[in-house]
């Protein structure tokens, strides 16, 4: 599942459990009805400002659409949930970026 897809059945699960129209939502958030339709689709990718307008219209919060998307695409992937300021465990098999122990008791003179 593509991202904008999760997004766009995230956005159209909320507008039809409110019993809004297309047509409602678009015409709260300032968009085209069209554009609404394609994006709930997975068919357009919406800029962040759309989805803030949109998210405002539908009376949610953008980082609780953002985070159901995280977890649908988890799910797609078969890939834990990461929980919220924590960063995912790092993989055995990555070597770090940097490592700062090779540095240790090296001076600048």
């Amino acid at each position: 599942m593509k991202l904008r897809e999760a997004v766009g059945d995230a956005l159209r699960r909320r507008r039809q459990a409110q019993g809004r129209t297309l047509r409602e939502v678009a015409t709260a958030a300032g968009v085209s009805l069209t554009y609404l339709s394609e994006v709930e689709r997975g068919r357009k990718e919406a800029s962040s400002e759309v989805l803030e307008a949109v998210c405002s219209a539908l009376d949610l919060v953008l980082a609780d659409l953002l985070f159901e998307v995280a977890e649908t695409l988890a799910v797609a992937q078969a890939a834990p949930v990461p929980a919220i300021g924590f960063l995912p465990p790092v993989r055995a098999s990555v070597a770090p970026v940097l490592d700062l122990r090779a540095f240790a008791g090296r001076r600048s003179a």
